[in-house]
């Protein structure tokens, strides 16, 4: 009976793991047909977000099947490890690759501007503000890890795919809020852009010290320690990553309303 047990549970983390990977296999799938699809048609893509796209999606693919997704049930730092690589890495390498822009490159002007209406619209533009997807980001977290939610979601298979997909999409709308890659139907200021994400990292990490002092439930304290010095230290490294995108950007969209300014001086 015990064998057969053990059989059981290893199906179930299997047939999981095959739902969880199956979405982003199709991504991988439609985004490479996409990128083939724009060459044929003579309009060039950059090589460099091919591989940005691969990688992503090996990351969330990483996190949810395989090593990581079979240790992180009984692991709490290797479940971190498959929280930065689902919600942070993966959608930082997917959202510069740009998979809107590569979309929009393909469709006839109809479609285009058919989605484009779409993306305008009241319930796109209110998940695109940076404080919105910041509270579906973080505030996600925080309600994963300071309730009961963690500790249910291992006892069921429908619950724990919504917590993982949440964490994707979540950071793939967080991340895309805040450096504009793809056409955004609303861009706000740098300086609203650069606040609000000042507000969200100071919410991860105090999260991060928040499980380190206080363990979710059914997670020892040294496993608690250990993912959450994990948590801190590893999502201020991906956070580097998209503060200096953001800062690059920013000097960027200044950088010619300055030489402007500097050249009137001089001719005044």
């Amino acid at each position: 009976m015990h064998t057969n047990h053990h059989k059981d549970e290893l199906m179930g983390d299997l047939t999981l793991q095959l739902l969880l990977a199956m979405p982003f296999v199709l991504l991988l799938v439609i985004y490479l047909v996409l990128v083939v699809i724009t060459i044929h048609r003579h309009k060039p893509w950059p090589f460099y977000r091919v591989v940005l796209w691969f990688v992503g999606v090996s990351c969330a693919m990483g996190a949810v099947a395989g090593p990581i997704a079979v240790y992180g049930h009984i692991n709490f730092k290797v479940h971190m490890i498959g929280h930065l690589l689902l919600g942070m890495l993966a959608p930082l390498l997917m959202v510069l690759a740009a998979p809107l822009t590569l979309i929009f490159r393909m469709l006839n002007v109809r479609t285009a501007r058919t989605l484009s209406r779409i993306l305008r619209t009241k319930p796109i533009r209110f998940i695109n503000k940076p404080i919105v997807a910041s509270f579906l980001n973080v505030g996600g977290l925080w309600v994963l890890y300071t309730s009961s939610l963690y500790n249910t979601m291992q006892q069921s298979i429908f619950l724990h795919m919504v917590v993982h997909y949440h964490v994707f999409l979540a950071g793939f709308v967080f991340t895309s809020a805040f450096i504009n890659i793809d056409p955004t139907p609303h861009r706000t200021s740098f300086v609203y852009r650069a606040m609000v994400l000042v507000l969200a990292l100071t919410g991860h990490n105090i999260l991060s010290k928040y499980i380190y002092a206080y363990p979710p439930q059914g997670i020892s304290v040294n496993q608690a320690e250990s993912g959450a010095i994990l948590m801190y230290y590893g999502g201020d490294a991906i956070d580097l990553i998209l503060i200096i995108i953001l800062c690059f950007q920013w000097y960027k969209a200044t950088r010619p309303q300055r030489m402007i300014n500097n050249h009137s001086f001089q001719v005044e």
